[in-house]
């Protein structure tokens, strides 16, 4: 996080800038699937949001981190998944110079 002229700028570790996903808008997403109790309840949700299409490339992005993570190779993860390579370079990206959300999320869901 950097500030300049009293404004917060805040930045990924790879440099992005994130004041533009940084909103009310956006807390307010983040704060209802925060109330979501169920995986059921989340399909509802964002089947009422998404497109399928979008949901779909979500959920390969995840899988593709999973994957990652486990030590599995590009052309492992393309044929399990069916992710292009720049989706799977895209997501490593993530991985190594992000904020390390999809750790995160394994961990929890590992306990």
């Amino acid at each position: 996080m950097l500030m300049r002229d009293n404004e917060v700028t805040i930045t990924q570790k790879d440099g992005t800038d994130m004041n533009k996903l940084h909103n009310e808008s956006t807390d307010l997403l983040f704060k209802a699937i925060l109330t979501l109790e169920s995986v059921d309840e989340c399909y509802d949700f964002f089947e009422d949001i998404c497109t399928i299409k979008e949901i779909q490339s979500i959920a390969q992005r995840v899988k593709v981190a999973q994957m990652l993570t486990e030590g599995c190779v590009y052309s492992d993860i393309v044929k399990k998944t069916g992710a292009s390579t720049a989706t799977i370079s895209r997501v490593n990206r993530s991985l190594n110079y992000g904020n390390d959300a999809y750790r995160t999320a394994f961990e929890r869901l590992d306990k």
